[in-house]
Order: structure tokens, then sequence, then C-alpha cells
């Protein structure tokens, strides 16, 4: 497998990318020094696919398992969901000493993640990501919360996991539009960080979209160790992490204003990095040339690129200006000066913003 280490003192942690190795992760957690009762968080197509395989491999390790399932989708990430871990968490006895694996993807790591860190003040937390979009960005970082109605990701809590276990043949079931959704962080990493990763997109399409585990293996493997690396120098975001925002202010709102149903987070994510895209090249950050190369590449994966016509304009700067990177109602953007270069924008003017998203 290969191996990468977030360096964060005595939270650190590896992440751990193969082929075929669920059937691992129940020795691995042999290392912690765990109770022998875990639990594990998933949702009914992803627990239908791989459950009773993750199960078999903790069983096999020493360890009795408590499923919680909770539904499908960015709706159900809530404060209901997360009273429905509890109750399962303290109806079968789980001690400080126990572990919540989360088996899934944004969705389960994020909730999962914040249950374990408030749970008797904070239990250990094991990433398992079946999407690519949790593979390569939320599953790394620990980053948790739930939704709000009125602003994603409002309530939550920085809480490292202790392994990040990543098998990439869980993405040979996943449904094509979420694999694109995933598409869009790695993209995402190559306009704030890598121009090679960018390039390495726009010549590998055909082979990433037909699942080649290489090519799958080169950019999780790429994403997590640019997230790692910022991560380990700004795990609170008080500066440099601030990067990994790149088209989430645009993509939150977009998510937010349509009820978390309508957009998966990665199609909010494209087209907000798009429209920031448009916005630096409006400021001047940006050449039109540069412009250009991000949407294209976006359009080149099946991504969506424009804000839709019947979103309501005061709805989405509405929702931006509670979005919790805002400081006391200023917004504060990402924006691109080249592929792999990015600046982090405060007090940038209304007519701008309104001309960057409906052009």
């Amino acid at each position: 497998m290969e191996k990468l280490r977030v360096e964060l003192g005595e939270r650190s942690y590896d992440i751990r990318i193969g082929n075929e190795t669920l059937d691992g992760i129940g020795e691995n957690l042999k290392t912690f020094g765990l109770s022998p009762k875990v639990a594990l968080v998933s949702n009914p197509t992803v627990f239908s696919l791989y459950g009773e395989r993750v199960r078999g491999a903790i069983r096999k390790a020493g360890f009795d398992s408590v499923t919680v399932i909770i539904p499908d989708g960015e709706e159900y990430k809530d404060l209901l969901r997360l009273e429905q871990i509890f109750n399962e968490l303290l109806t079968h006895r789980l001690d400080r000493e126990s572990a919540l694996i989360a088996l899934g993807g944004g969705v389960i790591g994020d909730i999962t993640g914040f249950a374990a860190s408030t749970y008797m003040r904070g239990i250990s937390c094991i990433q398992v990501p079946t999407t690519l979009l949790a593979q390569v960005d939320s599953s790394v970082g620990g980053k948790t919360g739930v939704n709000h109605k009125l602003g994603k990701n409002m309530i939550g809590t920085f809480w490292q996991p202790g392994l990040v276990w990543i098998d990439v043949a869980t993405l040979k079931t996943l449904p094509k539009r979420e694999l694109l959704a995933g598409l869009a962080e790695v993209i995402k990493y190559g306009v704030i960080y890598d121009g090679e990763l960018f390039e390495f997109l726009e010549v590998n399409r055909d082979r990433i979209l037909n699942l080649d585990s290489g090519a799958l293996t080169h950019i999780i493997k790429r994403s997590c160790a640019i997230k790692a690396d910022v991560v380990s120098k700004d795990e609170r975001e008080s500066g440099l992490r601030a990067i990994l925002n790149y088209g989430h202010t645009v993509g939150h709102a977009i998510e937010t204003v349509t009820g978390y149903t309508r957009f998966l987070h990665g199609e909010g994510v494209a087209i907000g990095m798009h429209l920031e895209a448009r916005l630096a090249r409006i400021l001047g950050f940006i050449d039109g040339a540069g412009v250009s190369r991000i949407r294209a590449l976006i359009d080149s994966y099946g991504l969506p690129l424009e804000m839709p016509s019947d979103i309501d304009v005061h709805g989405i700067l509405s929702s931006m200006q509670l979005d919790k990177k805002a400081v006391a109602g200023e917004l504060k953007f990402v924006l691109p000066e080249g592929i792999g270069r990015v600046r982090i924008e405060k007090a940038v003017p209304e007519e701008a913003i309104r001309e960057s998203l409906w052009s």
C-alpha cells in the first residue's frame, strides 16, 4: 500500500492507499489499543456493498462492532442523525477507548467525525472513505460537522482521525455522477497548488474516467499529499489552509439555497471554481487564458459551470454572508492567479461578485 503521513505532533496519523484492501482494516485497528467494542457508521447503499466485508474484518481481528445506518444524502447530515448515532453508542455502552469507523462518503465521514469528537469528550475515529471526494478531501484534515438550514457545516469541530484507509477498488461501484463530483476537488488541488497535477488531469482524462487503478491512485495520492502538507502547516485554518476553500464560497451558497438536494457538493464546487476564476479575471488577478483553461478542464469532466438561472441573486449573496469563512460580514474569496497559484482576497466589491456570478 501507498503510505502518507499527516504530521501534527501527537495527533499525527497515516493515510493508507491501496487496491482491494478493505479486508486489512481489522488488523490495523489492533495498533490503537482500543476497547473490544467499536461502532461502524454507514449508509444503506455503502453498507449493502461493503458493510459485511468490513464487519467481518473487524470481527476477525477480535472486535465486536455495533452498526449505525443513517440515510444517504447531504440533507441528512444534521443534528437529528447525530443524535441517532449517540443513542446507539450509549445503548451499546461504548466507552472512551472505543472507536467510530466511518464507512462511506463525505456525509458519513463528517458526521461520524463530529460524533467521535464529542462522544465522552472525544474518542478515536477511523475514516474508510468510499467516494472519490471523501478519499481526496473530506476524510483528511480533521474537519467535522453537520449542516444547518441556514448554512453548510456551520456546526462542527476539528478532530483528526486516527487513520485514513483508502481502497481505490470501492470507486468501481461509485455512480458516475459521484465520481465526477469527486474530480472537482482534485481539479481544485491542481489550481491551488500543483500545475503538474492539473496537467495530468488534462492529459489522462480517459484513463481516469475508465477507472484505471494507476491513474486513480496517482491523483488520490497527490491530492492527499497536498492536503496533508497544507494541514500540517495550518491545522485550524488560520492562514494557508484557507486556500483549500477555492470554489467553496460560491459552492456552499449554491448547496444551501437549494436545500442540499439539487447539487452534489463537488458540483457546487465546480460551479464555484469557474465563477471564482471569473471573479479573479474581473479583478485583474488572472488572464483570460488561465480562466479558459480552468473552465475547459471542469467542462471536460462533465461538471456544471454556470449559476442556474432560477437561483435568486439575493439568496446567494445572503448565504455567502452567513458562510463561516466570512468575518463581520466581510466575504473572503480564494482567487487563482494562475494554474497552481492562488491568493486570498477580502473586501471584494459586491458589483464584481454580481458580475462574476451572472455574466
